[in-house]
C-alpha cells in the first residue's frame, strides 16, 4: 500500500467508542461510530446483537445518552457544528425524533442527566448566564428553572430515583477548579462541597443503585485528582487512598461496593478494582497503552476501549475477549512511541517521539501541540500521527506545563504567563532534539489545533526563528476578541485562566495573544478555520489574517462548514492532505 492510501485507509477505518449501556436495562447501549463516514449515533441490542444508525446528520452528531431504562435516546441537536441547539430524543426501538420538550429553549449544551423515574436535568447557557432546569419527560408543564448563575454551571449528575441532582459550579469565581452543590428537584440545596482556592471537585456519578445516595467524586487535596464518596443526605465523606504514581479516574461497580479505578501514569493508562469494604486494589489485566473509556459489566467484567500508537482501537473486556468491531477493513498499523524525559524551566518535561520507519536522523519534524491546555498527548491510535510519520517527519509532542495527568501543579502552572509557559516547554524539548541530532533544525515545523493552534501562532511570533512553517488549526489569535464570540462557558474559563475579563485585566490578555506579536512572524503559515467555531471564532482569526497581509506575509487559508473540527471524515482527509502538502512545499519533501 502506497503511503497517501495508508494514511488515508486509518481514518476510513471503521470506529466506534465505547457503548454506554442502560443502567435498568444492560443489553441497550448506544455508541458513537464513523461506518457511514460521518460520526453518528448508533444503537446496540445486545439481547439480539441488532445495532441501528440512530442520526443521520450532514456534518455528523457529537453527544449522545440513554435514559436508565433503556426508552429513549437522546441526542443534541446543533447547526454545522456551532454547538448551539436543542436535545431531541427517540425510542431506543426507533420511531419520530422529537425534541426533549417543547418548551426547551436552544443554548449551549452544559450536562444532561436522565433518572429512572422519567425525570431530565438539562444544563444550558446563553448570554444571560446558566441554567439547570428540570422536567418530566413527555410532561406539557414547562420545564422548571432550579438553579441558575452568571458564572459557569453545569448539571454533574442525578441519582437514578431522581430524587437528588448535582451541579458542578463556579459561584467562586474560578471555573478552572468547579464546587460540588446537590439539589433536589425543587432546587432545595442538600449539601455542598468546596475546598477552597486551587482545589476543585470533578468526576461526579451517582451509585448506581435506585435507594442508595451516594456521590462518587474526584478532589484534589493532595495535589492530584483522587476518589471521594460523598453521602450529600448525612454529610459522609470517605476518601479514597491509592498509592500509585499519577492520576487517577475512578467510576462505580454495578452494585456500588467496588470502585473502577482508571490510573493515567507517563500517557499510559491500567485498570484496577477498588473493594469498598476491605480496601483491597486488584489490578485489572489489560494491553500496554491507552484506556480511552471503561465500564463495569453487571457480570463483574469491565469493558473498554484500547488503543496504541501502533495498533488501531479495539473494544475489548477484562475476560480477555473482543466486545464489539465495526465490520470494514481495519486501519494499518503505526509504530510504537519512544518517551523523552527533558529539564525544563518549570521542572522535567515529557515529551512523546513518533519517528518514520526507515531512514536515520536528523529528520524534518513536526511539533505537534495539543489542545486544551488541560489535555495530555498520550499512547493512543491518532491517524494524523500516523500521516506525519508515513510522509517522512518525526512527530514531536510535548506534554507542557497547563497539561493534565503529571498533577494539580503542573495543570495550573499557566496562571500569569499563558502561552509564554507553554512554550518555554517546548523550547525545552526542542533544544534536545537538536542536541540528539533527532531533528534537522532548518527542517521544523510547529503545529497544532485549538489551543495547539493558538500556541502555533504565538510560538511563530515569539520564536520566529526557530520554524521553516506552522500549521494553526482553529487557533485563538486574540484572547480579548476571541472572548467578546465565544461561549459563555469559555469566558468562565478566560476569566479563571487570566483572573478577570479582557476589560479588568487587558494587559494581561494582550501579553498572550498572538496577535501583539504579529510583526514578528517570518515562517509561511497555514490557517484552518471552521465557519460556525463556537470556541475558536472565526472572526477574531479573520481580523488577524487581515493584519497579516497587511504586512504582506506569505499565508494560506483553508475554511470548512462545520464547528471547532469536523466529525465527516473525508473532511477530515482533506485538511490532512492540505496539512502535509503545505510541509511538504516548505521543507522540500
Amino acid at each position: 500500500m502506497k503511503a497517501e492510501e495508508r494514511w488515508q485507509a486509518r481514518f476510513r477505518a471503521a470506529r466506534m467508542t465505547l457503548p454506554v449501556w442502560a443502567r435498568l436495562a444492560p443489553a441497550r447501549a448506544v455508541y458513537r461510530c464513523n461506518i457511514s463516514g460521518i460520526w453518528e449515533i448508533h444503537a446496540w441490542d445486545r439481547s439480539t446483537g441488532a445495532t441501528r444508525q440512530v442520526t443521520s446528520r450532514p456534518r455528523g452528531t457529537s453527544h449522545a445518552a440513554i435514559d436508565p431504562t433503556g426508552q429513549w435516546i437522546w441526542w443534541f441537536s446543533d447547526t454545522y457544528g456551532d454547538e448551539f441547539g436543542i436535545w431531541m430524543r427517540q425510542p431506543f426501538t426507533g420511531g419520530p425524533e422529537i425534541p426533549a420538550h417543547p418548551d426547551l429553549a436552544p443554548g449551549h449544551p452544559t450536562g444532561l442527566a436522565l433518572s429512572s423515574a422519567g425525570t431530565a436535568a438539562v444544563g444550558r447557557s446563553s448570554r444571560h448566564g446558566f441554567q439547570v432546569l428540570h422536567f418530566r419527560v413527555g410532561s406539557e408543564d414547562r420545564p422548571a428553572v432550579i438553579y441558575e448563575s452568571r458564572e459557569f454551571a453545569q448539571v454533574a449528575g442525578m441519582s437514578l430515583d431522581g430524587s437528588l441532582i448535582a451541579v458542578s459550579h463556579s459561584e467562586h469565581g474560578d471555573s478552572r477548579h468547579p464546587a460540588l452543590r446537590v439539589i433536589r428537584p425543587n432546587g432545595q440545596v442538600v449539601g455542598d462541597l468546596h475546598d477552597g482556592p486551587g482545589k476543585g471537585f470533578s468526576g461526579v456519578r451517582f451509585a448506581p443503585m435506585m435507594a442508595d445516595r451516594r456521590i462518587l467524586t474526584l478532589h484534589e487535596r493532595r495535589g492530584r485528582r483522587e476518589p471521594l464518596v460523598w453521602d450529600p443526605l448525612t454529610g459522609e465523606q470517605r476518601e479514597i487512598w491509592l498509592r500509585v504514581p499519577g492520576e487517577i479516574t475512578a467510576d462505580w461497580y454495578h452494585d456500588g461496593r467496588a470502585l473502577l479505578i482508571g490510573h493515567n501514569n507517563r500517557a499510559r493508562t491500567e485498570l484496577f478494582r477498588y473493594d469498598l469494604g476491605g480496601g483491597g486494589l486488584t489490578p485489572i489485566k489489560t494491553l500496554h497503552g491507552v484506556i480511552h473509556d471503561a465500564m463495569p459489566r453487571p457480570d463483574g467484567t469491565v469493558e473498554y476501549s484500547w488503543s496504541s500508537g501502533a495498533h488501531p482501537p479495539v473494544i475489548r473486556s477484562s475476560d480477555g475477549g473482543v466486545v464489539m468491531n465495526q465490520s470494514g477493513p481495519s486501519a494499518p498499523p503505526s509504530v510504537p512511541l519512544e518517551d523523552v524525559f527533558v529539564e525544563g524551566p518549570g521542572g522535567r518535561v515529557h515529551a512523546l517521539v513518533s519517528r518514520p520507519e526507515s531512514g536515520t536522523g536528523p529528520y524534518p519534524a513536526v511539533f505537534l501541540l495539543h489542545g486544551g491546555p488541560a489535555a495530555q498527548d498520550d499512547d493512543s491510535f491518532l491517524p494524523n500521527v500516523a500521516a506525519w510519520v508515513d510522509a517522512g517527519f518525526v512527530v514531536v509532542r510535548v506534554n507542557y506545563r497547563g497539561s493534565t495527568g503529571y498533577g494539580s501543579a503542573w495543570r495550573d502552572a499557566l496562571r500569569g504567563d499563558v502561552g509564554h509557559i507553554e512554550l518555554s516547554d517546548v523550547a525545552a524539548v526542542r533544544e534536545w532534539a537538536l542536541a540528539t541530532r533527532l531533528v534537522d533544525p532548518e527542517r521544523l515545523v510547529l503545529a497544532g489545533a485549538s489551543w495547539g493552534g493558538y500556541l502555533t501562532l504565538l510560538g511563530l511570533g515569539t520564536q520566529p526563528k526557530w520554524w521553516a512553517a506552522g500549521i494553526a488549526a482553529v487557533p485563538i489569535a486574540d484572547h480579548a476578541a476571541a472572548y467578546n464570540d465565544e461561549t459563555e462557558g469559555l469566558r468562565a474559563y478566560h476569566r479563571a485562566l487570566f483572573g478577570g475579563s479582557p476589560r479588568e485585566v487587558p494587559d494581561l490578555y494582550a501579553a498572550s495573544s498572538p496577535m501583539t506579536y504579529l510583526d514578528g512572524i517570518q515562517a509561511p503559515l497555514l490557517v484552518l478555520a471552521g465557519e460556525n467555531d463556537p470556541r475558536s471564532p472565526i472572526r477574531q482569526i479573520e481580523q488577524y489574517l487581515e493584519k497579516l497581509a497587511e504586512r504582506g506575509h506569505e499565508f494560506e487559508v483553508y475554511r470548512y462548514n462545520a464547528g471547532h473540527g469536523s466529525l465527516v471524515v473525508e473532511e477530515r482527509i482533506r485538511q490532512m492532505a492540505a496539512q502535509l502538502d503545505f510541509a511538504r512545499k516548505n521543507v522540500g519533501l
